[in-house]
């Protein structure tokens, strides 16, 4: 058996393809949609991750802006724009690009976007409502794995999940994601004894563990749906996933690359939850008009 290789540029852009139509639509109504992107300091990674945030708001048609301050900048001074950004009608997603400087604390920053802006899904609000049900916006990263898994016509329900990392980003959101599609899930990391003991078992691996090469062939069941959501450069330059890709793929029944599989979708993610966000704003605008008449 060799893996069908899931395509996450591909099916990045067929969700745009059904998600411009509610650009149009809401364009329609004098609403565009509106990000701002806030960015401390002159990290070269964050700056492509910004640049390719801006791109792709720009071809499906969402406004976008970028609010950059130095490494030097204080906590009160990101805050201080954050308030001003809640404030403005006109953008409906505020995202705070990470990892900020030693002396701003990110928590305090991502608290102090407002729910309802808070299109990368890391507010309390946003991250509790993953238990209660009633999230507002789902993580960008697991909300495009679930996306991946369900534009590949791949079954979640009923399904064994085995998560291996357990971090804030990904791993605890996309277990509380599964939980909620019906899947049986486990979580791994770090402590975890006997990793392979667990990966066996699964009908779905997702692994985002920040580890080369963490999961062999060994390590999972033939027929394996693979989700990789590591990304590790090499000594050599060489990107890589947590997954042995090419030993793997041989039993798989389906398996992401890196790069190519779960990024795309992330950066798509944050887009449709933007255009959700405006459209929430809008119903909201209705509301208020219809009871102020």
């Amino acid at each position: 058996m060799t893996a069908q290789v899931i395509d996450g540029v591909e099916i990045a852009q067929r969700v745009r393809t059904d998600w411009k139509p509610h650009v149009e639509r809401l364009r329609a109504d004098g609403v565009t949609p509106g990000l701002a992107v806030v960015m401390v300091g002159e990290s070269p990674a964050s700056k492509l991750y910004v640049r390719n945030k801006v791109r792709a708001c720009r071809e499906i048609g969402i406004h976008s802006e970028e609010h950059l301050f130095p490494e030097s900048a204080t906590g009160e001074t990101v805050l201080r724009r954050i308030e001003e950004l809640n404030a403005k009608p006109t953008i409906h997603g505020i995202l705070v690009q990470l990892p900020l400087p030693p002396q701003i604390e990110v928590q305090r920053v991502l608290q102090h976007i407002a729910a309802e802006k808070d299109v990368d899904g890391f507010s309390l609000y946003n991250v509790g409502g993953l238990v209660s049900g009633g999230t507002v916006f789902p993580p960008c990263t697991p909300y495009g794995v679930t996306c991946l898994l369900e534009y590949s016509g791949i079954s979640i329900a009923g399904q064994n999940v085995v998560v291996v990392g357990a971090s804030t980003v990904v791993g605890k959101p996309m277990a509380l994601m599964l939980l909620q599609k019906e899947a049986t899930v486990a979580v791994c990391h770090i402590k975890t004894r006997d990793l392979a003991q667990f990966t066996i078992l699964a009908d779905i691996l997702i692994v985002a563990a920040g580890k080369p090469n963490l999961i062999t062939a060994p390590m999972v069941r033939t027929g394996v749906v693979v989700i990789d959501v590591g990304i590790n450069r090499l000594p050599d330059g060489r990107l890589v996933g947590d997954v042995d890709f090419e030993a793997v793929r041989e039993k798989a029944s389906h398996i992401t690359p890196v790069p190519g599989g779960v990024g795309p979708m992330t950066v798509t993610m944050l887009l449709v939850n933007t255009i959700r966000a405006a459209e929430a704003a809008l119903a909201r605008q209705r509301a208020e008009g219809a009871l102020a008449s």
